[in-house]
């Protein structure tokens, strides 16, 4: 499955009333959302001596997807594109693979 194709059947089930700024607030508040629920897993296992839940956590990965798709279409981007630019992004920052020489000396970015 392409991002394409996920971001395409995942937001059948948008809310059809949220537009612009509505939808763009609900898909970075569900990201921020989705992310603490993701980190909550990890850190009951690290700090409080819970089992990793693997199945659960996937399926809070999959939430985060989710809104990161509403997220990009309330900008006006496919996530193909959204994938691709960052796979450029970190092709330009680390042309060879990750080298922490090279993220402790990296130019800051906006």
């Amino acid at each position: 499955m392409t991002g394409n194709e996920y971001q395409r059947l995942a937001l059948t089930t948008l809310n059809p009333d949220l537009q612009g700024m509505d939808l763009l607030l609900n898909g970075v508040m569900g990201l921020c959302g989705e992310s603490g629920e993701v980190i909550d897993l990890v850190k009951k296992h690290l700090a409080q001596g819970h089992t990793l839940d693997r199945e659960k956590l996937a399926l809070e990965l999959g939430d985060v997807a989710w809104y990161l798709a509403e997220t990009a279409r309330a900008i006006g981007y496919d996530l193909d594109t959204v994938l691709q630019m960052n796979v450029d992004k970190l092709k330009a920052r680390y042309p060879e693979g990750f080298a922490a020489e090279r993220s402790r000396n990296r130019a800051q970015e906006d």
